[in-house]
């Protein structure tokens, strides 16, 4: 969880660029359905899983 792999800090990499560009005054669908897609990755799932079962991930409003 500590240590990601290269590969895992590219796609969260990606993810943060695609949040921003989502958020910019041209935002584009692309962004959406290109972050819909690093979320559903397996490897990004299984990090999640990881850091929320150490309590180092925020809970969602939905969760509550």
């Amino acid at each position: 969880m500590m240590k990601p792999s290269v590969s895992l800090l590219c796609k969260l990499g990606s993810i943060a660029v695609h949040v921003e560009e989502l958020l910019s005054a041209d935002g584009h669908e692309f962004d959406r359905i290109e972050l819909d897609s690093l979320l559903r990755d397996p490897e990004v799932r299984a990090w999640m899983k990881e850091m929320d079962a150490a309590a180092m991930l925020p809970k969602k409003r939905s969760a509550r």
